[in-house]
């Protein structure tokens, strides 16, 4: 069968031949369109990739259908039909002023950077108005671990077209919020890293989108960089619609070259332009306009839920049929059954970077209404008289659960403001309100509840955020949420990604190998000297990992995971082989015990620290616990031996939330409080490690 590859207007086809005999032949161009994809990624790349992929991915259509190409000529007209429509999609229409997008993609790639330039350039800010970087990561949290957690709305005006702009974030954790953001949207920008290409996110995001239907516009952002293989990132992106079973459409997706810092784009990696104008260009051709029933009776989904202290709670969505008048009667459902009603006190649309009131909002555009307090996420805002609610808004279910517990250490009440188990049960149920993604039960006992969510980043920004409104609590080991199928008992596996020196591989490896990770796939990257390495692994050794393995490259590696699915359980696994040095009496650490209770292991704390019987003060460094005196003090005799000894202390270990979380066991709680993390032991386990 041979494998035939021409250009036709802006793109190529793949078509299959009875003599295929494993070549790739590039036809010449027979266009100059500005959507042209070059010869250069076609001739030894493109082709070549897909003929190998053929051989080792079954389901490429290209094996099942006879002369059918897999990519069509790009369809960038939003007037034209498709055979798959519907006769209910016939009878409504598109608006060409509006377009409705959603920044994806893998953490670090680049997604808000490259906001923050369309912003810009867009004219949003004066010329003379000081903006910081990464104007979209609001929150303080997302400021200080630079990654963003919290989808938020801007938009911006292209010649005479509004661009709704919905900033997602990046880790699987908060895959949950790029899930429920996909129904506002009818097309999304992937962003892919130059050199890194598609990474575990990537491909999670992407997945979403296309089952949503949504066109794809692909952008390869900081092509500046000097190790940059943008033809390596197309071909693998382009494999990647392939194994997620993109349609031929989708398959035929716009690419972008861009670098977000420096706010240019271009359709080749070597000729970019001065500005962001061919991706703007590509987002107006390429993604359609939102479909609308102009003159039906409204309906609008509540996406997202903001509060404000004077407005109260804000419902964020997109009209989809009729309009929507400040002071309107409305119907609020959750299904056909259950519906109230309420009056809309004021409406606004996202204007550049700020919520600007209006009177109405016609369908198409996304909104932000109050007046409605008992608003949910995935309630419908329809007519009075004739609304009917929209399919609600679904997510996929946790993975790993936390105990969260009052906080039960002798120092309660010194440093938090809420103690109370009432206190921590309002918090954590009020936190359901806006992530759809966690869940929420009651514990053992009445002061202890079971929070789950997508993985312990997921769960720990949750943590940090009540410890910083004033919260004082405790919480366990994470572990994970177990299913049992026809009586055989499954576990949740992830894909874990980790690039690391090929002097640290072997150190990695083995440890993952130790943890049940099973390695699928192992590649060089460029010419920087480092490893790609792919493993499917249980839920369960991913816990406490990434710490290890930082250890074990001496800082060196670079691990991202996404959830795979459920697979038969593993096995054991052992996640920590140390100890734990724990305070047997409470009081104040002295320099005297420090100076020889240092010898037993790694010490986390320094001289004239509080502490209290049970506290975690240090790593053992064999196995097993043991328990120190670390506020005894030297005897205050008349006697004159010797004179006082230089005690030279270790700089004891400094560790943050996460690091706790992953570090504790079974038996071992973390109290988090507004000013202080500390570790200890659960007096409700039986001490049989200790000695």
């Amino acid at each position: 069968m041979e494998l035939a590859t021409k250009f036709h207007s802006s793109s190529f086809s793949i078509f299959n031949s009875p003599s295929y005999k494993g070549k790739a032949v590039a036809a010449s161009p027979s266009s100059s369109s500005s959507l042209q994809l070059s010869k250069q990624w076609l001739g030894a790349g493109l082709s070549t990739r897909a003929a190998t992929t053929a051989k080792a991915t079954p389901s490429l259509r290209f094996l099942s259908r006879q002369r059918k190409s897999i990519i069509s000529p790009v369809k960038c007209s939003v007037s034209q039909t498709t055979p798959a429509e519907t006769s209910a999609e016939k009878k409504s229409q598109r608006r060409s002023d509006i377009r409705n997008i959603a920044i994806v993609a893998h953490v670090d790639h680049g997604k808000t950077t490259l906001v923050d330039s369309m912003l810009k350039q867009a004219k949003v800010f004066r010329d003379n108005q000081f903006m910081q970087e990464r104007i979209m990561d609001s929150n303080d949290l997302e400021r200080e671990r630079g990654i963003t957690i919290l989808s938020k709305n801007t938009s911006i005006a292209y010649k005479d077209t509004k661009i709704n702009i919905i900033d997602t974030p990046g880790h699987s954790d908060f895959g949950g919020e790029v899930e429920r953001i996909l129904n506002m949207v009818e097309g999304v920008v992937l962003v892919v890293d130059s050199v890194e290409g598609p990474m575990p996110q990537t491909r999670f995001v992407l997945k979403k989108a296309l089952e949503f239907g949504h066109a794809v516009v692909v952008v390869v952002n900081k092509i500046d960089r000097p190790s940059a293989r943008p033809e390596f990132v197309i071909n693998s992106t382009f494999e990647l619609f392939i194994e997620l079973n993109a349609s031929d459409e989708q398959c035929d997706f716009q690419s972008i070259y861009a670098s977000g810092i420096q706010g240019k784009a271009g359709l080749s990696p070597d000729d970019l332009a001065e500005d962001l104008g061919p991706l703007f260009e590509s987002v107006i051709r390429c993604i359609p306009g939102p479909r609308i029933e102009k003159d039906g009776a409204l309906q609008m989904l509540a996406t997202n839920i903001e509060y404000d202290e004077h407005k109260g709670r804000i419902a964020i969505g997109r009209v989809h049929a009729g309009s929507l008048r400040r002071g309107m009667e409305v119907r609020v459902c959750t299904s056909e059954d259950t519906c109230r009603f309420a009056r809309i006190s004021e409406l606004f649309v996202y204007e550049k970077f700020f919520r600007v009131p209006v009177e109405s909002v016609e369908a198409g555009d996304i909104c932000a209404v109050c007046g409605i307090e008992d608003i949910q996420i995935g309630e419908t805002i329809a007519d009075k008289a004739a609304g009917k609610p929209l399919p609600s808004i679904k997510v996929e279910e946790p993975t790993v659960k936390m105990a969260f517990s009052i906080n039960t250490s002798p120092f309660v009440g010194r440093e938090g403001k809420y103690v109370t188990s009432r206190n921590l049960r309002d918090r954590l149920f009020r936190e359901l309100e806006r992530n759809l993604a966690m869940k929420v039960e009651e514990g053992e006992s009445s002061d202890t509840f079971i929070v789950s969510g997508r993985g312990t980043l997921h769960i720990t920004i949750l943590i940090e955020n009540m410890r910083r409104e004033g919260y004082e609590f405790m919480v366990g080991p994470p572990k994970v949420i177990n299913k049992r199928v026809d009586e055989k008992l499954l576990e949740p596996f992830e894909i874990a990604t980790v690039e690391v020196p090929e002097m640290h591989m072997g150190a990695v490896v083995e440890l993952l190998g130790k943890r049940r990770g099973q390695m699928f796939d192992m590649q060089g990257v460029g010419s920087e000297g480092t490893t790609f390495l792919k493993y499917k692994i249980p839920t369960r050794g991913l816990l406490g990992v990434r710490n290890a393995i930082l250890t074990a490259s001496r800082g060196t590696a670079v691990l991202n995971t996404i959830f795979d699915g459920y697979g038969p359980w593993a096995g054991d696994i052992s996640t920590r082989d140390q100890g734990s040095l724990v305070a047997f009496e409470e009081g104040t650490s002295t320099s005297y015990a420090m100076a020889s209770s240092q010898d037993r292991g790694q010490l986390f704390i320094g001289p004239g620290v509080d502490v209290y019987k049970g506290q975690i003060v240090g790593i053992h460094q064999r196995s097993g616990d043991l328990s120190l005196n670390v506020c005894k003090k030297k005897a205050a005799t008349n006697v004159r031996s010797n004179k006082e000894q230089t005690v030279v202390l270790d700089t004891p270990m400094d560790y943050s939330l996460d690091d706790c979380i992953e570090y504790i066991q079974e038996d071992e709680l973390v109290e988090v409080t507004p000013a202080s993390i500390r570790m200890c032991k659960n007096p409700k386990f039986s001490k049989k490690g200790s000695r």
